[in-house]
Parts: structure tokens; C-alpha cells; sequence
């Protein structure tokens, strides 16, 4: 594992008062939640469901899935790494730049790695194929019918597709209930990206029963602990409050905004990740003076393969923190 992820608070060794390193919207309301975890603290004196039965039930009964469609995972990083376990050896292909973990895991596990910048550069010989989508850092979608054509036209391989920000995109993606219906595609979801519980650790994988078993095998029992999983069912019955179309539409203005500013290059985004890059400087050099400055705390992305020490990564925050933000990237490029 790098380190270098979003949200490094910890490490900042100063107050930070407008998070945009995570890709997560840090003004979702988790009030009703915790409340709802005080009233269930007993669950941390006994052991929590081995492979988090229930919650995959439920899961499952909301997908319209059989349980051996779900598997419940410790966070999506563990996911990650079990889906590397259970295909130790095999020659795997990673679209990049994208999230560290997915080359890590396979690197951890003897994977022959190939890395891509373009789907169709795939080797046939590829068995295990990583992509996230919509992906981070870059917030783009691959088309939903050009990827499961991809999918269909490349039977040997098996294709995980890690949808953890699906709840930020208005563009089609996969249902779980299609990913079941295919022999060599897996999806993965985050409740932790979704309903902004980091500290919690809640995902899920889903897809045929086939390949769920072969993950299912790999893990640890009691890997999700019971206050997650209480969570997880707590959550099933809720939505994260977001109001997506307003949200996306707020950060088409703050990267207009950005781009205004004239020094950066900010990609085209399909979700609420902006991938920004600054034509002189170091984007190291921006994130220690907007922390320290303003309290203000982005992501250098320097350190995702395919990007350099130009590249910084930021999420939507509200409208008045976004305008900060800019403000304050606009006294910088002043000093």
C-alpha cells in the first residue's frame, strides 16, 4: 500500500476545516446513524457473524440476487485484495491511472501485470482484467454498452469492475443483477464511499455465484464487525441525502471556476472527482500551503502511475467551500 491517499488528515499536522482530498461528500449527515450505533453497542461483546450472513441476505433481497451472488467485504480494499488472492499468478492488466491498491494487490500475489492507458491495448492472453469506473482519479465513465461489448468479446477473461463511486454519476453502469447474469464480470461497491463511513469499512462484491465462491474461499472469517454490519443493515433503508443533480451541476461550476484561474488543466469529469494540473509548480508545494495557509486539504496525485508531481485531485465540496478553495489557489499563484 502507498501512502499518499486521499484524506491524510492525520498527517497534515495542522487543523484542516474543508476536506477535498477524499472522494467523499464530507457534509452528509451520518447523525441518524450514529444514533442508531449508540442504541447497538452490546453487538461489540460478542462475535460478529462469520462471513456477515445477514447483511449479504439483505443485500442480496435488495439486488434481487441470491446470497451466493454477495460477498460482504471488510471495506472495498479488502475485496481488492481477496480478488488477487483467489487469482495469485495469473496475468492481470490494470487500466491506469487509477487507485493504487488494484496493482498493489496483485503484485502482493504474483500477478503478471500489464499496464494499460487504453482498453483495447488488452493482451488476449490477460485472465484478469482491473478497471474502476466511474474511476478515480480522473472521474470519467467507460460507456456502459461499448464495456460490456468489451466484456462479451473477451470470454477469457474475467473483468472486476469496481463501481464505488456508482452513486456519483448520473451515466448508466452495471447492475448488480447483470453482473450476475455474466460469466466473467465482477462489480464492487462501497456503503463506505456511498454513505461517507470510512471509518466503519463496508463493501461488497457481486456477480456470478461461481466467482463469488472462489472469494467467498479466500477470506477470513469475522473480517466485517458486528457495529459494520449493523450498520450495513441500518443503511439499506437509507438514502445518503445527496441531491445528485445539483451536486454534479455545482461541480461543473467549481471546475469552470478552476479552470478560470488560468494556471491549471481540470479534466473532464462525469462524477464529482477533478483531476486538475497545474502548468508550473508542484502540486506538493500547493497542498502544504493551502493546509497550512487555510486549512484547506487536497490530494496530491503525483503518486498515481501515469501522473507526475504536476497532478492534484480534488471532490465537490459545498459551493461556499469550493469558492474558497479557488480563492485561495488564486493567492497562491499571487505569492
Amino acid at each position: 500500500m502507498i501512502n499518499g491517499h486521499g484524506d491524510d488528515m492525520h498527517g497534515c499536522g495542522v487543523p484542516i476545516v474543508s476536506n477535498f482530498s477524499s472522494n467523499v461528500f464530507a457534509q452528509l449527515d451520518n447523525g441518524a446513524l450514529k444514533r442508531y450505533l449508540a442504541e447497538h453497542l452490546d453487538f461489540i461483546d460478542v462475535y460478529p457473524q462469520p462471513e456477515a450472513e445477514s447483511l449479504r441476505q439483505a443485500l442480496a433481497d435488495k439486488m434481487e440476487l441470491t446470497a451466493d451472488e454477495v460477498c460482504v467485504t471488510n471495506g472495498a480494499t479488502e475485496a481488492i485484495y481477496l480478488i488477487a488472492q483467489a487469482h495469485a499468478g495469473v496475468r492481470s492488466a490494470v487500466l491506469m491511472p487509477t487507485f493504487s491498491e488494484y496493482a498493489d494487490a496483485c503484485v502482493l500475489h504474483r500477478h503478471r501485470l500489464t499496464v494499460l492507458y487504453d482498453l483495447k491495448e488488452m493482451p488476449e492472453e490477460t485472465q484478469l482484467c482491473w478497471l474502476c469506473n466511474p474511476n478515480n482519479p480522473t472521474g470519467t465513465v467507460v460507456e456502459k454498452t461499448t464495456l460490456k461489448a468489451f466484456i462479451e468479446a473477451h470470454p477469457q477473461t474475467c473483468f472486476l469492475v469496481d463501481q464505488s463511486y456508482e452513486w456519483f454519476t448520473e451515466q448508466p453502469l452495471f447492475t448488480a443483477r447483470e453482473a450476475a447474469d455474466m460469466p466473467n464480470l465482477l462489480l464492487l461497491h462501497s456503503m463506505t464511499k456511498q454513505f461517507k463511513i470510512a471509518g466503519i469499512r463496508l463493501g461488497y462484491l457481486t456477480g456470478s455465484a461461481a466467482l463469488i465462491e472462489t472469494i467467498r474461499r479466500q477470506r477470513m472469517p469475522w473480517s466485517v464487525n458486528n457495529l459494520a454490519i449493523v450498520a450495513g443493515h441500518f443503511l439499506l433503508g437509507q438514502d445518503n441525502g445527496l441531491d445528485l443533480s445539483a451536486y454534479l451541476k455545482e461541480t461543473q461550476r467549481f471546475r469552470a471556476g478552476l479552470e478560470a484561474l488560468g494556471v491549471l488543466t481540470v479534466w473532464p469529469t462525469e462524477t464529482h472527482i477533478l483531476l486538475c494540473q497545474l502548468r508550473f509548480g508542484k502540486a506538493s508545494a500547493l497542498k502544504t500551503y493551502l493546509a497550512h495557509e487555510h486549512g484547506i486539504l487536497i490530494r496530491d496525485a503525483s503518486n498515481f502511475q501515469g501522473l507526475n508531481d504536476s497532478f492534484f485531485r480534488v471532490a465537490t465540496q459545498t459551493a461556499e467551500e469550493n469558492d474558497q478553495l479557488i480563492k485561495a489557489i488564486a493567492q497562491w499563484i499571487a505569492s
